[in-house]
């Protein structure tokens, strides 16, 4: 296998049944945008047969790397172990879910090429097309308004599980990445933009996926996690 362009990576926590969709679809999209690709899933401590899973159909796919945890590292480490390993000079990742409809992974790869350093999809924008709760949309919109407030971020959804990057640009951002759970999203996008690095946002279709695993304490400790960052970076200058 030559080296790929584009590295796709799933992170996976007891998700079984939805990787049995996730992937077959991921090769379908990643398909119509490059025929050089790999996707990475990274399995973070299941224990629902989700890493036998995907070792039985990388015996049919050499694309299909998995990198599994036998301890849960928690999605922020998880994300910064393969991003590190991945082969392609774009890297992108996506909620296993699928939450957001796959037709926009053209968009978020083509907005790399297009010389950003950070894609990320938006539920946020008024072009977006999103179905969950009226409990979490306000929760969303009251965290995000939050992190524009205290951190000076220009992005509307930090936490959208939809996100390009490209890589050589931000390998030197994960070191300082602290988050090892749903803040590290938050995070690369506020610490990117204090570096000066284009973050584009666009609009998706969006449904919320069953089976969530972001938790009310998920959101106390983000908005704890906003307090930290704003110290790390506005006093330790760090």
């Amino acid at each position: 296998m030559t080296k790929p362009e584009i590295t796709a990576i799933i992170p996976v926590y007891n998700d079984r049944v939805s990787l049995e969709i996730a992937i077959p679809r991921s090769i379908e999209m990643l398909k119509t945008i490059t025929n050089d690709f790999e996707i990475i899933v990274a399995e973070d401590g299941s224990n629902d047969g989700s890493a036998d899973f995907v070792r039985e159909y990388a015996t049919r796919d050499v694309r299909l790397r998995l990198f599994h945890s036998d301890n849960r590292l928690g999605r922020g480490k998880a994300l910064n172990r393969a991003i590190l390993d991945a082969k392609g000079t774009i890297v992108c990742y996506y909620d296993v879910d699928l939450a957001t409809d796959m037709r926009h992974l053209p968009e978020l790869i083509a907005t790399i090429r297009n010389g950003a350093a950070i894609s990320t999809g938006s539920r946020l924008m008024p072009a977006s097309d999103i179905v969950r709760t009226n409990g979490r949309e306000i929760a969303s919109r009251s965290y995000n308004l939050l992190v524009r407030l205290f951190l000076g971020s220009r992005v509307f959804d930090h936490q959208c599980g939809f996100k390009g990057f490209n890589k050589a640009l931000i390998i030197p951002i994960l070191p300082k990445i602290k988050s090892d759970h749903w803040f590290w999203d938050t995070e690369i996008l506020v610490r990117a933009q204090r570096k000066g690095y284009t973050v584009a946002e666009f609009p998706v279709h969006w449904r919320a996926g069953k089976g969530t695993t972001v938790k009310i304490k998920d959101i106390f400790e983000m908005g704890s996690s906003i307090l930290r960052l704003w110290w790390q970076v506005h006093v330790q200058k760090n």
